[in-house]
Parts: structure tokens; sequence; C-alpha cells
């Protein structure tokens, strides 16, 4: 997981950078922790970086009466709690939205964290409104709230209508990393314009997928834009003859560390390991995915997109997931199958930061198009070493987290009254899904 620091209502947090949510939130100081079904157990146990936005302590705070907000993860994970409107501040660019504040958490955190950044577009809406008085309004709505880029753009506080993601990978080994659990300056998250990190000629824009009231892929007049889903060409690697590769559901997913193939292309690449990778059962569900011996040579494995094709380092493709219970370090396949996010999901597909490594994502949803383009070296490691006080340019930021995590600086520019801010963002490897 990818983190960046953020300030509301004059509290400072880390949240996780997700393309894949829309909702922006933060845990409520004083929260209850709950278990699977629902039994109290300690704040700890939720994993959260900090006790909690105190709404007590906020000079913006304007609560939203009556309304309750709800979001449901797919991985059983669950927070609710009151809404309220916050001045909400990331590496100088700062915009007045709806948030939530959730007072009960059932969350398996990284023990940095304290809420979500969501970048996807509004129509998603992860979260629930509950509308509780007056009676008449009493509902359950998915309710569309503007989202915080999309509040600085119609605000005109960003230079261009883009955001523009480069994370890196570690540059320890799979197994190195269960020692090493921090890494600096690993990454960028630009408001405004393109992450400054080297790249080749290799570049491609595409349109943003939209979908249809059933759910399926469309772009037909009418048709909901939700997250950054784009068509796939193909998926190539040794042994995906006669495999349908392409795919027109496909999310790139800043949230999401493994890329989500159908189950026969997983099963066929992990097979293709010099070591194969072995179907295997997650602890504590009823899912499976591909593990893999954390110093095997992963295969090639091409992304065609728009006529381009995009390279994935082999490193990205041997993830660390930490230790065992015995004290074994354990690694997973970095393409896994859709099976992996949950029993009939097949038709759900995702690029997370094992492909996310190797490119700078740029997105422009007001013109609903990505940009891709190759990173030097097939992506990763562009590192800094400036350190300045917080608020000035650069700034870095440092945290720690049991597997291991990457920190970095804040980039801030000014020009013409409009910011280009690049946001350095930390890893947290967890591969949370």
């Amino acid at each position: 997981d990818y983190l960046v620091n953020g300030i509301i209502g004059g509290q400072y947090f880390s949240f996780l950078v997700d393309t894949g949510s829309s909702d922006t939130w933060v845990v409520q100081k004083g929260f209850n922790c709950t278990g699977g079904k629902g039994n109290p157990v300690p704040q700890l146990s939720c994993g959260f970086g900090t006790s909690g936005f105190d709404t007590d302590e906020s000079q913006t705070f304007l609560p939203f009466p009556d309304v309750t907000y709800v979001n449901m993860f797919g991985n059983g994970d669950s927070v609710h709690g009151p809404v309220g409107f916050y001045t909400f501040k990331v590496g100088g660019l700062s915009v007045y939205q709806e948030i939530g504040v959730p007072n009960v958490a059932t969350y398996k955190g990284d023990n940095i964290s304290s809420g979500i950044l969501g970048l996807a577009f509004p129509n998603l809406t992860n979260g629930i409104i509950l509308f509780r008085n007056p009676a008449k309004f009493l509902q359950t709505t998915g309710l569309s709230m503007i989202r915080f880029f999309f509040i600085a753009v119609k605000e005109n506080k960003v230079k261009s209508p883009v955001f523009s993601v480069a994370v890196d990978r570690s540059p320890f080994s799979p197994v190195e990393q269960a020692n090493n659990t921090l890494v600096r300056n690993l990454g960028f998250l630009s408001f405004g314009g393109i992450a400054p990190v080297p790249v080749v000629n290799t570049s491609v824009t595409v349109p943003i997928q939209g979908y249809s009231a059933d759910g399926t892929p469309s772009n037909a007049p009418g048709a909901k834009f939700l997250f950054h889903t784009i068509d796939i060409d193909s998926c190539p690697f040794p042994g995906s003859t006669g495999l349908v590769t392409a795919s027109n559901n496909t999310i790139f997913d800043t949230g999401t560390s493994l890329n989500i193939v159908p189950t026969d292309v997983a099963a066929a690449y992990a097979a293709a390991f010099n070591s194969p990778a072995v179907l295997t059962s997650i602890p504590g569900t009823d899912l499976e995915g591909f593990a893999v011996d954390c110093n095997a040579e992963a295969p090639e494995f091409l992304v065609p997109i728009g006529g381009k094709t995009f390279s994935i380092d082999p490193r990205d493709q041997i993830v660390s997931l930490g230790e065992d219970d015995s004290r074994k370090i354990i690694c997973a396949s970095g393409t896994q199958p859709s099976s992996l996010l949950a029993k009939n999901s097949g038709s759900v597909f995702l690029l997370g930061d094992v492909f996310l490594h190797n490119v700078v994502a740029t997105f422009n949803p007001i013109a609903r198009e990505v940009t891709l383009t190759q990173r030097v070296g097939t992506g990763g490691m562009y590192l800094f070493a400036v350190q300045a006080p917080y608020g000035r340019t650069p700034v870095s930021i440092l945290y720690i987290l049991s597997s291991s995590i990457w920190v970095g600086m804040i980039l801030l520019q000014l020009r013409d009254g409009q910011f280009t801010i690049s946001v350095d963002i930390q890893n947290v490897q967890t591969c949370r899904v």
C-alpha cells in the first residue's frame, strides 16, 4: 500500500492513496474497534496509525446532521460513522469537502495510515450514506459527492486537470524486505502535473471505460464513470499462447499490490516460473492464491495497451508477504487470479502496484482518459535525498511498518497562482487486496 501525508482540520494523518476508491475518510478519535463477528476488541487490533481525528479540536469541522457514512471493503473490513465538512490539505493543495469520520471499525490496518484518500470517480461512492431524519428522507443511497481532486479542478486550484502517479519498488529483495522495514523516497503523487521521474518514449493515451446500468463496461451515452478502467490488448508471456488475455474491464488500482487477471491466465503464468508457483489457501479465508519461492525467477510479462507494449520488471512479480507463524518468509506471484478478490468475482481485473511500478500513470478524469509512459530501466528506483521542514519545498516524511515501507518528500511549485504539486508517497508493503 502507498501512503501520503495529509492534514484534516489542522490534524496530521497518513492516508492510503487509492485510485480504486472514490471516498476520503479518517477514523475518529475514540472509535470502537470490532472483530469479524462484531465483538469489541482493543483499538490496536484495527491497526490504525493514530488515535484518530478529534472533531472537538478541529476549527473547520462542520457536522452533517443525521447522516451516517458506511464503507464495506472486499476483504470483509468495514467502517461507519458520522460525516462532516472539513478543510483537507495534501502537499499544499487545500480543499473544503465532505469526509467520512467513522467511529466504528472492523479493520485490519497497516499501523501507519488512519484513512483513505480516494481518487476514483465520484459516481463510484463506495460509502453508503444513511439519511435518518426527517423521516421522509429515510433511505439508503449511494449519494454522489464531489471529491478532493474534482473540487480542486472545479475551483481552479491546479494548473491542469490531471493527477499523476509514479510508485517505486523496494530496493530490497523479497527475502531482505522481511528485515528492512524502512526505505526513503519511493514515489510521487502529482496534482496538476506529471510525476517527475525519468521515462522513455513508450507512451500512450487511452480512453477510460464507462459502465452501463447493469455494471457491464460500456461507452454508450449515459454510461457512468466509476473506476479508472481501460481496455487491455493482451498480456503475452511464456505459455500464454492460446489463452484469451485481452480484457475490456481492467482497473488501475494503487490500493492493490497485485495484478488481478483471469484465473486461467494467472495459472499459466504461475506455471511459467522456473520454480512454478503453487495454488494455496489464503489463511483465514476460503480463497486461494499462487505462492512462489522467494528466490524463483519470474517469467516475462508484457501488457500491450492502445497499441503500445509496456513491460513489467520480473522483480515486481515476486511479492513478499512477510513471515508466517514459523518465521518463514512467504512470497506470492505478483499476478493472481480474480478469485483472490472474492468468490464469483471472475470479471473484475486489476493492474495494481506490480504494474504501476513500471510506468507513470497520468489520469485526466475530466477528459476521461489516462496516459501511460514507461519508466526508465523498467521503473522503480528514482531516489531523492533532500529534507526540509514540513510545508516547504521539498518535505521529507518518515514512517515505519512491520513488513516494509517507503517514504519520501513533497515537491510544491506555485505557478501563476495555481499549484503543480508532487506529493511523495510512502509504500507500506502489506499486500492487502
